[in-house]
């Protein structure tokens, strides 16, 4: 028997949940992703993360709703945990 491709309920139950936010405004446990609140407007923006600078960086991400300049300090926590700041640049 072929699933009913209009059942939506069915369709949803075998997906995945998705993975938890941080419980911190600027934390996430998956570590693909960091989300930091624009100094300038207070929109809160996500971005990609990268891992592969290390566990400390620091670099200049223009808020993709203000144009501003934000400062982000990204930490990579001994658990995993991934923090990033945002400051005006």
């Amino acid at each position: 028997m072929t699933p009913d491709p209009f059942d939506l309920a069915a369709q949803f139950a075998s997906r995945p949940a998705p993975a938890p936010r941080g419980d911190e405004e600027g934390t996430s446990p998956a570590a693909d992703e960091i989300a930091y609140i624009c100094d300038a407007c207070g929109e809160e923006i996500v971005v990609p993360a990268d891992l592969a600078g290390g566990a400390s960086q620091e670099y200049v991400e223009d808020c993709p709703v203000c144009c501003r300049p934000n400062l982000l300090t990204v930490t990579v926590g001994l658990d995993g945990d991934v923090r990033c700041e945002a400051r005006p640049e």
